[in-house]
């Protein structure tokens, strides 16, 4: 009786034990990335950095704007960092409103400011994330393709504009391997504030559509 007694709980024992590591396997299987490659584990919490390329306009006319920003991701949904970007090609600055009269003008736009993502399912392959980077802005005038830029121009006046920017905005993402997510998305980009010479707020609130990459610990 007591032999079958202690086979009874030997075999109670096992069983309890053999459910526990089924529930664990199944919670690490729920919870583990999913990937176009294939499943990792997750981490309680992490970071990454992304390189953006956008498509937007200035006063109307296309523009390219580069975008670098990053921080610490936590449990897998909240971003919380620091962003900068910055206009790449060439915005004409009308005659009217030039610094230099005579000279070809560009307009430079670029912003920093805190930078926070909150990412929904973050370990199915494909899923959303919304952001919103606020900050300053800043505009000012400068001459384009001059060699003497300095030596003949370092002393005129740039117009430096300095301004308030909120720009809210959704992505899909994509999880191509552990540390690698391609991400497009769109925003819009409102500034408040801006007294440049031919720029005013509405010329620099645009909305953008964008490409993302995205490299860390997710």
């Amino acid at each position: 009786m007591k032999t079958r007694f202690k086979l009874s709980l030997v075999a109670f024992f096992a069983l309890m034990t053999s459910v526990s590591f089924g529930q664990d396997d199944q919670q690490e299987k729920k919870d583990d990335i999913k990937t176009l490659w294939r499943n990792t584990s997750l981490h309680a919490s992490g970071g990454y950095g992304a390189l953006t390329n956008k498509f937007t306009t200035i006063r109307g006319q296309s523009a390219n704007m580069a975008e670098v920003y990053g921080g610490w991701y936590i449990n897998h949904k909240f971003l919380i960092g620091i962003e900068g970007a910055a206009v790449t090609n060439d915005i004409p600055v009308p005659d009217q409103y030039s610094v230099i009269p005579g000279e070809r003008m560009s307009y430079e736009y670029g912003q920093f400011g805190l930078m926070t993502e909150y990412t929904m399912n973050s370990n199915h392959v494909f899923h959303l994330s919304f952001q919103l980077m606020s900050g300053a802005g800043f505009t000012t005038q400068y001459i384009r393709h001059n060699d003497n830029y300095y030596d003949d121009h370092h002393d005129f006046q740039h117009d430096t504009n300095w301004l308030f920017v909120t720009e809210p905005g959704v992505k899909l993402e994509v999880n191509v391997v552990k540390w690698l997510r391609f991400c497009p998305g769109i925003s819009y980009r409102a500034a408040f504030g801006s007294d440049a010479c031919g720029l005013t707020s509405t010329d620099i609130s645009a909305a953008s559509a964008n490409v993302t990459l995205k490299f860390g610990s997710f």
